[in-house]
């Protein structure tokens, strides 16, 4: 798996984007699976792995609240949260909620700890 940095390079998955990576992709089995380096976009040196978008989509998710579906995630990938992951944001849908929402528009969002798009 490849992401796009800013400066449009392709840079290899880093190994905590690997291990978040696995770790979901066996719990939940999803039927759909993003997982995106965001790091990039922030104040963090080159390279970095802090900033991670997902979107989940499994049956895994039927029957749970949104808090609940998190707290799944979180709880299966603490380990790699107390790694330097500052943030974590996500969308768990099960296969009739993204037939009728795919999270098409879903985006992060802004972090507080300062971004190269502000200057800080």
């Amino acid at each position: 798996m490849t992401f796009s940095g800013t400066d449009g390079s392709t840079e290899a998955m880093g190994s905590l984007e690997k291990s978040l990576s696995n770790k979901l992709v066996s719990a939940f089995q999803p039927s759909h699976f993003e997982l995106e380096n965001e790091s990039h976009l922030h104040s963090v040196p080159r390279n970095s792995e802090t900033h991670f978008r997902a979107v989940i989509v499994s049956d895994k998710f039927q029957g749970a609240s949104r808090i609940q579906r998190q707290r799944q995630v979180l709880d299966l990938v603490a380990d790699e949260m107390k790694s330097g992951v500052h943030a974590f944001t996500m969308r768990c849908l099960t296969l009739e909620e993204w037939a009728k929402d795919p999270a098409s528009t879903f985006v992060s969002p802004a972090c507080h700890g300062g971004s190269k798009r502000e200057n800080i």
